[in-house]
């Protein structure tokens, strides 16, 4: 240490040093990284992906549900419990946390990407980017950590057996909806490996290059998803969401799925839990969100129930309105908590509000998102902060209804946008020397979805056991 420095700056000085020795360094050519990948293969050779079996100290699914319901708003969970019920594609949706103990401990390529956690066919839809351009993308980033690229790919071909199941599907149905996840997961991974990576951060899957992939059938389908989206602005969900009461603008209650915490000029409380927010979520953004959303007058808050696996946790929605009622905006605060990634994952994060790793996901993988994006906590409680709506939609998969052919071609473009956010955090080339170029992977996780979605169906049929032996408690109508 030299005269006038002291520990602090020679620590600066280590890490600077540190950080331009890495950036000096030769990054391997992009035959070499698929070599590499190639050479994991032969050593962890894909058909190990295939395997599934119940361990013999396998926790019981429906204690994971209770103990995660010890954290949650205890009115709501009964809410949970039934959207869960409703079947047995709804219950691989909410049990996030139950399929990761399956699989976390699972032998992996272990090359990482910034995984999602909850991956499954509904968590994918189309969102209007900052420069309202549409897109297609994954819509959901609440369990985002990094791990290993299989645990995404494995929940999400699950998914389409569930849920093909569901509508019906049969054996070979079930199959093409997991090779069509498979076969486009590989094919753009492919793509991405060969891309400039400036060109891969700005990458998006725009609407009109999905619509092109489509057959005539599904190309209606998906424009009719299109359509409703466009038709939920921040003025459609002022209408449907708020009416005058007194000469104020109020937020509807609905019951128990969305309800007025209180009126504000009377509530203490209320006004607390508002202050609290709105410090800590200012703080994160940078000057220019901060003045935009300080040019807009809070008029009510509510608490709104979302989702399959996120109800009963803290949600709120602020109204708010700009100069008029032609200028409403409608924020949501969702609670955030630790990813249930994390316990299987080598991989530390440097966040310390779980609100925050939510945001960085979602910037990640989304490249242009929503402007309004921050994170924050409140009396032990981190969050992070959206846009309610504003140009968003998704698929719903009804049985009688949505025709199989068309949802294994919507299975395509899962797979396309999985492989866009893996390849936008992890290492493309080398996966896509992992998953080489014949259909050894296919074979794979066709035998894995098929397996995993057989123990759905078991671990499904043990949650309507406990709903009629009053383990847990669910709600008559929600």
């Amino acid at each position: 240490m030299t005269i006038g420095e002291d520990e602090s700056m020679v620590t600066a000085k280590k890490s600077s040093s540190s950080v331009l020795k890495s950036a000096l360094q030769k990054r391997p050519s992009i035959k070499e990284r698929i070599a590499q990948g190639g050479g994991i293969r032969k050593e962890i050779p894909l058909a190990t992906l295939g395997k599934f079996k119940v361990s013999s100290s396998r926790r019981d699914p429906i204690d994971i549900i209770i103990e995660q319901d010890k954290k949650r708003i205890p009115e709501l969970i009964p809410i949970r419990h039934a959207r869960m019920l409703t079947s047995p594609f709804a219950f691989l949706r909410g049990g996030a946390k139950i399929m990761i103990e399956d699989i976390g401990s699972a032998t992996t390529s272990k090359i990482p990407v910034l995984a999602n956690g909850d991956m499954h066919v509904s968590n994918f839809g189309i969102y209007a980017t900052a420069e309202r351009n549409i897109v297609f993308s994954i819509n959901d980033f609440d369990e985002t950590h990094p791990g290993a690229w299989e645990w995404d790919l494995k929940r999400l071909t699950a998914s389409a057996v569930v849920c093909s199941r569901f509508l019906g599907g049969d054996k070979v149905e079930c199959e093409q909806a997991v090779r069509a996840i498979v076969s486009s997961y590989c094919k753009k991974m492919e793509e991405y490996a060969h891309t400039p990576f400036v060109d891969l951060w700005y990458n998006t899957i725009k609407v009109e290059d999905v619509l092109k992939t489509l057959s005539a059938c599904a190309k209606k389908e998906m424009n009719a998803i299109i359509r409703a989206a466009e038709k939920k602005t921040q003025l459609a969900m002022f209408e449907k969401m708020s009416h005058t009461v007194n000469q104020h603008r109020k937020i509807k209650s609905t019951g128990p799925l969305l309800t007025r915490e209180s009126q504000l000029e009377s509530k203490k409380d209320t006004l607390k839990l508002l202050d609290g927010i709105l410090q800590s979520y200012m703080a994160s953004l940078t000057s220019d969100r901060s003045n935009l959303v300080n040019r807009y007058q809070i008029l009510d808050i509510g608490r709104k129930v979302v989702g399959v696996g996120s109800v009963g946790t803290r949600c709120w929605v602020i109204l708010m309105r700009g100069a008029n009622d032609t200028d409403p905006l409608f924020l949501q605060v969702k609670e955030a908590d630790n990813s249930v990634l994390a316990p299987y994952s080598h991989i530390c994060l440097p966040y310390t509000n779980q609100g925050h790793r939510v945001v960085s996901g979602q910037r990640t993988v989304q490249g242009a998102p929503d402007i309004f994006l921050g994170w924050g906590d409140y009396e032990g409680t981190d969050f992070y902060v959206r846009q309610l709506s504003d140009i968003k939609g998704g698929a719903a998969f009804i049985p009688g209804k949505t025709q199989l052919s068309n949802f294994i071609e919507y299975c395509g473009t899962c797979g396309w946008a999985l492989a866009l956010a893996h390849a936008k955090s992890g290492d493309a080339a080398m996966i896509t020397g992992y998953c080489g170029d014949g259909d050894e992977l296919d074979h794979a996780l066709t035998k894995f979805a098929f397996l995993y979605a057989d123990q759905t169906e078991k671990d499904y049929k043990a949650l309507q056991i406990a709903a009629k032996l009053g383990k847990i408690q669910v709600a008559k109508e929600f």
